[in-house]
């Protein structure tokens, strides 16, 4: 790929960044599928002025990976982050990768890259040495020059060493620099997307306007379970400019202005067949029951539950549930695709630019290597962008129109229509405590809707039965990712089971944690959290509105704090503070770490108090945000983020971590404030009066 190519590409708004480094391609696929590169040509080049680029396979959702990225480059090289310029999503430019969601860019991407940093720096010494005549242990490096500690005039820049080329030595794995040596780590460091996105200047791929573009409107089914079976096209293709594309179910209408290609779209009338489901939003949780129920597997099993339960004191049931919920990105799904000299280029709104690929290549029965697709800023994912249906859909429209620019751009109907969302469940857990009130002697627990997602916790429980269910299809409505949604649901029903137990037998719910607790990092993070809240527990209700709630996603570790009010009459819910206690190990930057956790916190306020998807068979009723309901400024309250200094080198990621407990802790804030358990996410003001009229009726 020539450099006035890829500067084009750039002006066409293919990149997130403008570069100065050379634009070879990188070889993009591993020999073993499913791993890593290990050439550190693929992800890093140097080009002739000295500035770095880096090329990873993952996105920019607003999540700060192209930051913390170009940190950990520029720590083994010893540059400011500045100076290192980030290509992120670009099949044909970066080499392959997992996709940006389950915390993998901390998590599996960002050692290979360090990994790659490190040997990188260790060549240019190398070359460095032989250029200067020294020994590499004589030499220092900064700010993309490397001298002679002895002699500093006697000196050479990253840009003369490589001259724009292609390291060609390797030493193999390079061990990065230990934490002592650190500068860059753990510092402060201005985002690289903040002044694109402060002024508008950022492209996302709703900005795109390639010369031709066509803008596509597609004729969607009234409900799920229905599908296209005629179409009266006639009055739309009267109207100047629209052109009519049709492949099999799929009917667009094109033209160059999208208002009216939308109202070209209004006049085509289609007929559909099918089958709805036969279930709705209220109807939905004793569905899933009773379609799991045959097929339930027990998932976790430990010690004799029915020994358990003559063991215990105190036997507490619980009903746990959670609506479908939208991921409601800010950018709704959107994509632009041109088919041209036998190759489609799609740039896409995502969060898995290879899977996007190989989606699109499987669609149009295309090799991989004729498809790329490019990610431009992407605005939020939370797993919603992890499939390819609006890519797969632009590159089959495009396919019918060579050499024109299609944008496929849905709005906000569409988006909550064919979202896959955040699955709906049921928990139902029993369980005890002995006589001591020190042990759980035995807890069962039955699942419909989700798996067993971190059900498993750092808590000492003599007995332990989970089952869930093996059942495909499970959901009428289709599901998917949404930021760690098995370890969410679990959470909320473990952790209000746990504070009911310790009401039931008068315990503090931190003094009942801290004896079933055996991680002492968990045992630290609850006195943290507790500490830093300001906080005196005391067995609930005590009229304060405090709750607390402990949650885990892989090797991380939260403890969510929530200070609530509670109107009685209204029964609305306005959250106060909340402060969560974090360890995720080895924290590269601060800033975007505690944006993260804020972010999360603020987007499962709206899950756990107002977010859901009402349905009736296959028809969504919410169409936009008036009664899907997003939290507001006036709901957020104030927010602290503390992390733990767990002594350790290991990075885990943090898109997941700080979901887990929220709504817990929300309801055993609830709970707190006036004895009144709410069970059903969300708790809006309906669910939470019900709770208070079972209350008052005891």
């Amino acid at each position: 790929m020539r450099r006035r190519t890829f500067l084009q590409g750039a002006a066409a708004g293919a990149l997130t960044l403008f570069f100065t480094t050379p634009a070879g391609a990188a070889p993009v696929e591993p020999t073993r599928p499913g791993t890593y590169l290990e050439d550190f040509n693929a992800y890093l080049k140097i080009s002739a002025d000295g500035r770095v680029g880096c090329y990873v396979g993952k996105t920019e959702l607003g999540q700060g990976a192209m930051t913390v990225l170009a940190m950990l480059v520029a720590e083994e090289l010893e540059l400011d982050p500045a100076q290192v310029d980030m290509l992120l999503g670009d099949t044909d430019l970066c080499p392959w990768d997992l996709p940006t969601g389950g915390s993998l860019t901390m998590w599996h991407t960002a050692p290979v890259l360090r990994g790659a940093a490190a040997e990188a720096r260790a060549v240019l010494l190398g070359m460095a040495a032989k250029a200067l005549g020294a020994a590499t242990a004589d030499l220092a490096l900064k700010d993309g020059a490397i001298w002679v500690k002895a002699t500093p005039k006697r000196r050479i820049t990253f840009g003369e060493l490589v001259k724009g080329r292609k390291m060609e030595r390797h030493l193999g794995k390079v061990k990065p620099k230990p934490l002592s040596e650190c500068s860059v780590i753990g510092r402060h460091f201005p985002r690289k997307d903040a002044l694109a996105k402060t002024t508008g200047a950022a492209k996302y791929a709703g900005d795109l306007r390639l010369p031709g573009t066509l803008h596509a409107c597609i004729l969607r089914p009234p409900a799920h379970g229905l599908k296209l079976v005629t179409a009266d096209t006639a009055a739309a293709e009267r109207v100047p400019g629209v052109r009519i594309v049709r492949d099999g179910t799929l009917l667009a209408v094109l033209h160059p202005q999208p208002d009216t290609a939308r109202k070209a779209l209004a006049l085509v009338k289609g007929t559909f067949e099918g089958t709805e489901p036969d279930v709705d939003d209220g109807r939905i949780y004793q569905y899933l029951v009773d379609k799991a129920a045959p097929g339930q597997r027990v998932m976790i099993s430990r010690g004799d539950v029915v020994a358990g339960e003559k063991r215990a004191a105190t036997v507490v049931e619980g009903d746990y549930r959670n609506a479908y919920e939208s991921h409601a990105t800010l950018e709704p799904h959107t994509a632009v695709a041109k088919w041209e000299e036998g190759r489609m280029t799609v740039w896409a709104s995502n969060q898995s630019p290879f899977v996007f690929r190989d989606a699109v290549a499987e669609a149009l029965k295309l090799d991989k290597d004729k498809v790329r697709i490019v990610t431009p800023f992407v605005g939020g994912g939370f797993g919603g962008k992890l499939v390819a249906p609006v890519a797969v859909e632009t590159a089959r429209i495009a396919r019918q129109v060579p050499g024109v620019p299609i944008q496929v751009a849905w709005n906000r109907e569409e988006d909550l229509f064919l979202d896959g969302y955040r699955p709906a469940a049921v928990v139902k857990i029993r369980s005890g405590l002995d006589a001591g009130r020190g042990a759980i002697t035995f807890w069962d627990s039955v699942v419909a809707g989700v798996s067993q997602g971190e059900a498993e916790f750092a808590y000492e429980m003599q007995t332990n039965r989970y089952q869930a269910p093996a059942v495909p299809d499970l959901h009428p409505l289709k599901v998917g990712a949404w930021r760690a949604p098995n370890a969410h649901t679990n959470a909320f029903a473990r952790e209000s089971q746990l504070d009911a137990l310790a009401a039931k037998a008068g315990l503090d719910p931190v003094t009942l944690r801290r004896r079933l607790a055996n991680d002492p990092r968990l045992l630290r993070l609850l006195d943290l959290a507790v500490e830093t809240f300001g906080w005196e527990p005391a067995p609930g209700p005590t009229g304060r509105g405090i709750g607390l709630a402990c949650g885990a996603w892989r090797q991380a570790l939260v403890v969510a704090v929530a200070q609530v009010a509670v109107d009685k009459a209204t029964g609305k819910v306005r959250v106060e503070r909340f402060l969560e206690a974090v360890d995720v190990g080895l924290v590269v930057n601060p800033d975007g770490a505690r944006q993260q956790v804020e972010g999360a916190i603020t987007m499962c306020i709206g899950q756990a108090l107002s977010e859901e998807i009402h349905f009736k068979g296959g028809h969504i009723l919410d169409k936009n945000f008036d009664t899907y309901l997003l939290p507001r400024f006036s709901a957020i309250p104030r927010i602290q983020v503390v992390f733990a200094d767990s002594g350790t080198t290991t990075t885990q990621g943090i898109g997941e971590p700080p979901v887990v407990p929220v709504a817990a802790a929300l309801a055993n804030a609830v709970f707190d404030a006036t004895g009144a358990r709410v069970t059903h996410v969300p708790f809006n003001p309906e669910r939470v009066l019900e709770a208070l009229k079972r209350v008052a009726a005891k």
